[in-house]
């Protein structure tokens, strides 16, 4: 394995930011130092006038293998993540077959193992008739992200709206639950209602329909059933002002029973949106009006929100074409989430080091992962470089999605990721000329492919 030596770079990583050199040998960080010599042995990169960051965690992605491949595989996605700074991800179940035994899940994780160049975990899902399988996972906690509960949003047979089921899995569940949550009855009803006017609809519908009711109803459900039976509950995709309410900032993230996470189409995105992306911004839970989104930034600042993910959803083009009620909803955003909050932080709207801690940092410690999401000595050498003085401009041609669109097309971030290590492989470069002139060429070594997540508990 490579060993590399990046000289005077800027590392974010635990509330700081200094000049440091930073030594990668055997897969791992080996040595911080204000200087290291390199004997010759290393590869050098000069990392001046640019920061380090550790690489992105994503807790909520959607890959779709097996069984959705049209719409993105393992392989592509987990492709589009590193080029986007994110060395590791954790995949939801909804697959086909939905992941809800041991013996399926297992398959997801050799799949990931001959073609992820990201690390990977998967939650296991759950249905009305499955509790005992999927608690079947309270063995193998160490090497399972969690136990994913979807309360709401009909997809396929994975909804679990039957309170005995989930009163027997909040109950004897020795891992995290992951929840999705919106309210399945009042949806329906909001959808009868929207119906009654005898117009068509339209994606702007979208957020009145799953409105802020239906999601706090839900959060609030699974929030009692936590505090009941001490559940290590994470609730997914957070989007109303009203639901901020179930969380709070007064005991440290380590210390904490019931986490959130925001996403970063909602901390972007408003409904206003809607008249220009229509269906292409389509998801659940919707997109909703501009003071949402403000208060989210509020809650995430303060650390009510503990992490930031992406809900990575990949539909093709003509399954989010077409009438509002038939479009599929989910929006592809891997690859551009670093990028996106790096825009943030030059508008001043948040710090550097905030970004770190909700994207890497936090999610470490919400989940319990093994020697990750930090920059320490010893630890997994997962690193993203990153030049803030350069512009990356999202074209059809840069996009690694499978389903080959992105909401963000055109657009000009202003900055650019330029190198990724996954477990001390460079597995993404952008050379220098390339980042100053905006274009896309990227250098990859796809020898070697990510590890499966390990957990600390």
């Amino acid at each position: 394995m490579e060993i590399y030596l990046i000289k005077n770079i800027q590392v974010v990583n635990e509330g700081s930011i200094r000049s440091m050199d930073v030594l990668v040998k055997n897969g791992k960080i080996e040595k911080l130092d204000g200087t290291i010599d390199s004997n010759g042995n290393a590869t050098v990169i000069d990392g001046t006038g640019k920061f380090l960051l550790p690489g992105t965690i994503d807790d909520q992605v959607h890959f779709r293998e097996p069984g959705l491949t049209h719409k993105a595989t393992i392989a592509t996605e987990a492709r589009a993540a590193v080029a986007g700074g994110v060395t590791s991800f954790m995949e939801m179940p909804n697959t086909v077959p939905p992941a809800y035994t041991l013996e399926l899940l297992e398959q997801k994780y050799t799949i990931a193992s001959q073609h992820s160049l990201a690390n990977y975990s998967f939650f296991i899902g759950t249905s009305n008739e499955n509790a005992t399988q999927a608690l079947a996972a309270n063995d193998h906690k160490k090497d399972i992200c969690g136990i994913k509960i979807f309360m709401g949003s009909s997809t396929g047979n994975l909804l679990v709206d039957n309170p005995l089921t989930l009163e027997k899995v909040f109950g004897e569940s020795e891992l995290l639950i992951a929840t999705h949550c919106e309210d399945e009855k009042i949806i329906r009803h909001n959808l009868a209602l929207a119906k009654e006017s005898g117009r068509e609809l339209t994606a702007a519908d979208h957020p009145v329909i799953r409105n802020e009711e239906a999601c706090f109803e839900s959060s609030f459900y699974a929030v009692q059933l936590a505090k009941k039976y001490n559940t290590r509950l994470h609730i997914l995709h957070i989007s109303t002002e009203k639901e901020l309410q179930l969380f709070g900032n007064m005991f440290p993230l380590k210390e904490k029973r019931i986490t959130a996470e925001v996403c970063v189409h909602h901390l972007h995105f408003t409904a206003d949106d809607y008249a220009v992306l229509g269906n292409k911004i389509k998801c659940n839970p919707a997109i909703k009006a501009p003071h949402h989104r403000e208060a989210l930034w509020k809650a995430l600042l303060d650390d009510r929100l503990d992490v930031i993910a992406t809900d990575h959803a990949p539909h093709t083009v003509e399954e989010k074409s077409g009438p509002y009620e038939k479009a599929h909803a989910g929006v592809p955003l891997v690859q551009h989430s670093l990028l996106l909050m790096l825009d943030y932080y030059r508008e001043g709207r948040i710090s550097l080091q905030k970004i770190v801690e909700k994207m890497s940092h936090a999610v470490a410690d919400c989940f319990q992962v093994k020697d990750r999401g930090y920059i320490r000595e010893g630890y997994q050498a997962d690193l993203v470089m990153v030049d803030l003085d350069a512009n990356t401009t999202i074209t059809p041609a840069s996009l690694l999605y499978k389903c080959g669109w992105s909401p963000f097309e055109g657009k000009k971030f202003g900055s650019a990721i330029t190198h990724t290590f996954v477990n001390g492989n460079l597995v993404f470069e952008r050379k220098a000329e390339d980042v100053k002139q905006d274009l896309w060429n990227p250098v990859w070594n796809e020898s070697t492919m990510g590890q499966r997540l390990r957990f600390d508990r």
